[in-house]
């Protein structure tokens, strides 16, 4: 299994418990996961394809939400698929290499993704509360930089955290309480010094996390403000229809990270982080395509033209 040092076996693989508890519930959860991951995959798809496509979608608030969604297919492609193979052959070993990689690239997506709502909210707050000076300070430099930022910033903090993670050694027990290479069960089983690694980690996690969702609220505050400061309830309705759907996407991620990252850490809701992990890694993909076009009205007619046109290709003539 590997090599003695310290009088501590060296391991080379890790076990993903995920749902093993439940055999009878894993029969259940493969299909249902795959029917995830099918409709988050294209769900996501589709909102690329209409934002790149659509004259009409190529604003600032498009932009960021054709970079969310290309940012939600690399996110579920980092767990799920593996989940599924785990589900379908009952393997759940993951060699320690694969493991620090998928956690690479699950925490620099969510790195990401806090950015790029960051990023969202300032639009939304420049486009409610500015919108006489909206187009001239929200211009296609200053989105490229908010987008490139947040895709750098996420990567490169998860990569210092992830190449230390690859010099630690792991001792036995291997065996990983959840569905996914997480930072927290995984640096449990380090046998080696981890302060360095937790205080970057915290540190990281702050800057890429904590600052972003800061500045999301601060933003949100503005804009609720200037929403009840708004005289007729048509105004106001308008004006907060332009950010409802970013708002609920916002809620529901940061919602259920907190939930999992805040709580302690105890035996009894241990099963209960499982089920809220699930939440933000694997159904928030999904329901962003969801809200993003069943409550918008731009995406529908997009959306409506690709059908009209796809429908008149294909039509054979008499």
């Amino acid at each position: 299994m590997g090599i003695i040092a310290k009088n501590k076996t060296s391991i080379t693989e890790f076990v993903l418990l995920g749902f093993g508890k439940v055999p009878e519930l894993q029969i259940l959860l493969f299909p249902l996961f795959l029917v995830i991951y099918v409709v988050t995959m294209a769900g996501n798809i589709l909102i690329v394809v209409l934002v790149v496509a659509d004259q009409h979608l190529h604003t600032p608030m498009y932009f960021f939400l054709g970079n969310l969604s290309c940012l939600e297919t690399c996110y579920s492609s980092a767990i799920l698929p593996r989940m599924l193979a785990s589900l379908l052959t009952r393997d759940r070993t993951i060699s320690v290499p694969r493991c620090i990689a998928q956690f690479y690239f699950f925490a620099s997506l969510a790195a990401t993704e806090c950015c790029l709502l960051s990023a969202m909210s300032y639009d939304r707050y420049l486009a409610i509360c500015k919108p006489l000076h909206y187009a001239a300070l929200m211009n296609g430099r200053l989105c490229l930089q908010l987008a490139a930022g947040s895709w750098l910033s996420g990567c490169l903090a998860t990569l210092i955290i992830s190449c230390l993670m690859s010099q630690l050694t792991f001792c036995s027990p291997n065996e990983i309480d959840h569905f996914f290479c997480d930072f927290t069960p995984v640096i449990k089983l380090a046998c080696s010094d981890t302060n360095l690694i937790l205080v970057l980690d915290l540190l990281l996690a702050s800057l890429c996390t904590l600052f972003p969702f800061l500045l999301t609220l601060l933003s949100y505050v503005y804009i609720i403000v200037t929403i009840l400061r708004i005289p007729s309830t048509s105004g106001r309705q308008k004006a907060f229809s332009t950010c409802s759907s970013h708002l609920i996407v916002v809620t529901t991620f940061y919602g259920t990270i907190i939930i999992v990252y805040m709580l302690p850490k105890s035996d009894t809701l241990r099963d209960l982080n499982k089920v809220f992990s699930v939440f933000y890694s694997v159904l928030t993909p999904l329901i962003n395509p969801l809200i993003y076009s069943l409550r918008n009205k731009e995406v529908k007619e997009a959306l409506r033209k690709i059908v009209c046109k796809c429908s008149d290709f294909t039509r054979i003539p008499n």
